[in-house]
């Protein structure tokens, strides 16, 4: 398996994979539950330049030239500027109140949604991304680390407590309420 920095040509592989980890939300970003509308708006994003969800955000995870994980990271300082381009899509074409709360801020770089592809679950593909990441931003350049897990979601909670991120607060997100786990170099366990 090899992990790599996702280019412009990936971005049609890249969004069903994410759209596994953020489905409900974008839902609820463009208030209705269509799975081609999700994974179009999701698509169309990835695609682009400068947004959150740009590939320039993404790295994925390839074997035998399949995509077959991705995960999508900025700097949370950065989260205002790359959200812009998103809120004003949705105001103009779904939703024109949406004003989502901000997931991350300064002082971390965001796990904003990572997914496996179905056919390669369970077999220790998004512990291996996590892996890299952490390596990447966490011991290479002494960055801390921070996402959000789901109540619901004790398996993932797991996998991140086992990786060495720790809970540090709760954020709400379109009305889910979730806990903010982080990893940094002074809280990294070897």
């Amino acid at each position: 398996m090899n992990i790599r920095k996702a280019k412009i040509s990936d971005s049609e592989q890249i969004a069903p994979i994410l759209l596994l980890a953020m489905e409900d939300i974008i839902y609820k970003f463009i208030k209705k539950e269509d799975y081609a509308s999700a994974k179009d708006f999701l698509q169309y994003f990835i695609g682009k330049e400068n947004n959150q969800y740009s590939f320039q955000n993404c790295f994925i995870a390839e074997e035998n030239n399949e995509i077959i994980g991705a995960v999508n990271i900025y700097n949370g300082a950065d989260l205002e500027a790359l959200r812009t381009p998103i809120i004003e899509y949705i105001r103009t074409h779904f939703n024109p109140e949406f004003d989502p709360e901000l997931e991350t801020k300064a002082g971390e770089f965001y796990i904003d949604s990572l997914g496996v592809n179905p056919k390669y679950q369970g077999k220790g593909i998004g512990s291996k991304i996590l892996r890299f990441l952490i390596e990447e931003y966490v011991i290479k350049k002494n960055q801390t680390l921070g996402l959000l897990v789901e109540e619901d979601n004790p398996n993932a909670k797991k996998l991140y407590l086992n990786l060495g991120f720790q809970p540090v607060g709760e954020k709400t997100l379109v009305g889910k309420k979730l806990e903010h786990l982080q990893i940094s170099p002074k809280t990294l366990v070897f």
